[in-house]
């Protein structure tokens, strides 16, 4: 099960006031080293460990395994191991955090 990120979407959590590049660069901190899925333009989906971006939104992926696009409904496909990855910022589509990626830093959290 994934979790979609949406850039202006609710969140969880209380920030504190700060700019919101700020609040932005808090937001992807708490991403780092967490499961992400990333279906790009061309109908391939990327799942690895997020690592970092750039200005231009690109992403680079750790462990990374590509699904091709399958054609049939019913078939998933043998994942191709591609290892560390980047995808360029203009073929992401949408970006999904994996929910028990969430869980885990939670409860790590609530353990202060």
């Amino acid at each position: 099960m994934a979790t979609m990120i949406e850039e202006n979407g609710p969140s969880t959590h209380e920030l504190p006031e700060l700019p919101s590049s700020s609040q932005a660069r808090l937001k992807l901190e708490g991403l780092l080293n967490k499961n992400m899925r990333i279906r790009m333009t061309d109908g391939r989906t990327l799942v690895g460990l997020f690592l970092c971006t750039d200005r231009d939104c690109n992403v680079i992926l750790g462990s990374a395994q590509e699904f091709l696009k399958s054609t049939d409904m019913f078939s998933q496909g043998e994942p191709r191991v591609l290892g560390l990855a980047m995808i360029p910022g203009h073929h992401v589509v949408s970006i999904e955090v994996e929910a028990d990626s969430l869980a885990e830093t939670q409860s790590f959290g609530g353990s202060h």
